[in-house]
């Protein structure tokens, strides 16, 4: 069984895809008349987190920088007006970092062809230290891993709190002193259009831990080391999902300040950031057994089965929650045995939270590398997902789903409504990343999905975009200000644009 976990399929598809990726030669025609519309698009600035600096494949690298959505949508506002974009580089394509010249951060994933297909570290010595800190104007403040209060918080980008968690390195490279702020580096800049994407690794991080982490909307989180409600971020966990209340009161000090010279802007609202391969490549029920082993399995769960009745006699779980407990293998693909902490708890009888996995959890993208194989290589009953249950940061569950779902939507509808009050361009990221991972979106010489590796979208981490993915981003942002300010900025072909990338070189 081990070992039976691999999805080497999908990367020999990738190749396969990587070859064609540059096909297609179509280019903006740029001898046409456009217009700015209302807008003044003199001096673009972005504010946001890793989505809007370019982050992709795990890393900042200098061609993410270059082909991030902001860089391509000032491309095009050259043809309406626009001015010059310029972006904290990196200082070369493998992505890793340095502080004083100790790596920190590690290279970019690539998709290496030999010796096994697969996304693999890329190999070499990174030369971007983040005590050379980058001088002169910026127009992009996209800070990887940034959530919403961060871009208001003093000492974001001081070198000094890397090593204690409390500053940025991708901050302190281009921040303009120690106590700086990202917001106010950015209203600095003295925009005539912003765009501000942030909000994602508010739910974002919460997400990929499996829901290893706090909600502070609630009181009702039954994490074993539940906080409830907290209006203070500086408390918060890095994977907890931030205060519906706390987003708000930033969100819209930053709106204010973007807006206070009279700039125009777009707010680009939160996905669903389930719906990235992330969370759709590893199957539910990735595990396979045949008849023989799957009954010698469920002889080992008998016991516990057995006290799940008789907790059900007892009154302490009711029939539903009995039947969803039971683990029962079969002949065929099966979802793994799963630590369940919103379960009831059953300690006092001395059952553990477990249950199988069924089509309402999400299995993450990592587990790919554990489902399947021993927890003690000298046991070979040990397996992860049968014998020895999945931990919980491998899976979000439906409950977890629906903390992530009900503070989205908060955020998303802070967004909207100030949106509408300060007359900005409001783009539905949500919306455009649906079309993405229902079915894909046409284009020419191709479809756009969200398939991990093959589909084009997404980069090899399965959460950030590859430059294709982020070209399709930005004709989706300059549509929505071409709709609310009467501008003509065209889109850009997305064929044009890479997918993911191959390399032997790696680690």
């Amino acid at each position: 069984m081990k070992n039976t976990f691999k999805y080497l399929a999908l990367f020999a598809a990738a190749a396969t895809m990587v070859s064609c990726a540059n096909e297609f030669d179509d280019s903006v025609e740029d001898g046409d008349q456009y217009e700015a519309g209302e807008a003044d698009f003199s001096k673009y600035v972005a504010v946001g987190n890793s989505l809007t600096a370019g982050f992709a494949d795990a890393a900042l690298y200098l061609e993410g920088q270059e082909d991030s959505y902001p860089a391509i949508m000032a491309q095009q506002f050259t043809l309406v007006g626009g001015g010059e974009f310029f972006q904290p580089l990196v200082a070369d394509n493998l992505g890793g970092v340095l502080a004083g010249g100790v790596q920190i951060l590690p290279n970019r994933l690539v998709l290496a062809a030999t010796p096994d297909l697969g996304p693999a570290v890329l190999a070499g010595t990174p030369t971007t230290d983040i005590t050379n800190r980058v001088t002169g104007d910026l127009n992009n403040f996209g800070v990887p891993g940034a959530k919403s209060f961060h871009l208001g918080a003093p000492g974001y980008g001081n070198l000094a709190g890397v090593a204690t968690g409390t500053a940025n390195p991708y901050y302190v490279r281009f921040a303009s002193s120690d106590n700086a702020t990202v917001i106010g580096d950015a209203v600095a800049a003295d925009p005539t259009f912003f765009t501000l994407w942030i909000g994602n690794n508010d739910i974002l991080s919460f997400a990929t831990s499996g829901g290893d982490g706090n909600d502070r909307n609630s009181d009702d989180d039954d994490d074993d080391d539940d906080t409830g409600v907290d209006l203070d971020p500086r408390t918060y966990g890095s994977n907890d999902i931030t205060n519906v209340n706390v987003f708000a009161s930033v969100y819209s000090g930053y709106v204010d300040a973007l807006t206070a010279n009279g700039a125009k802007g777009a707010l680009i609202n939160i996905p669903d950031v389930t719906s990235i391969p992330f969370f759709t490549t590893v199957p539910f029920n990735a595990i396979p057994l045949d008849g023989q082993t799957a009954a010698g399995v469920n002889m080992a769960y008998a016991q516990y089965n057995g006290g799940l009745l008789a907790a059900e006699a007892a009154g302490f779980i009711d029939s539903d929650e009995r039947e969803a407990r039971t683990i029962n293998f079969v002949a065929g693909q099966n979802g793994p045995v799963l630590d369940d902490e919103d379960l009831t708890d059953l300690s006092a009888l001395g059952l553990p939270n477990l249950r199988q996995a069924d089509e309402d959890d999400l299995i993450v993208f990592t587990a790919a590398t554990v489902l399947g194989t021993l927890a003690d290589p000298n046991n070979p009953n040990s397996v992860r997902g049968v014998g020895v249950p999945l931990e919980d940061g491998n899976v979000l569950t439906r409950v977890e789903q629906d903390r992530i779902e009900d503070a989205q939507e908060a955020y998303n509808n802070v967004i909207a409504g100030i949106a509408a009050q300060k007359g900005l361009a409001l783009v539905d990221a949500r919306s455009f990343l649906a079309q993405v991972a229902d079915g894909g979106v046409a284009f020419d010489g191709g479809v756009l999905t969200s398939t991990y590796a093959t589909g084009g979208a997404f980069s090899l981490d399965a959460v950030h975009p590859t430059p294709r993915g982020y070209a399709f981003t930005a004709n989706a942002i300059l549509e929505a200000i071409n709709a609310q300010y009467g501008s003509t900025v065209p889109p850009v072909n997305i064929g044009q644009y890479k997918g993911v990338q191959p390399s032997n070189n790696v680690q």
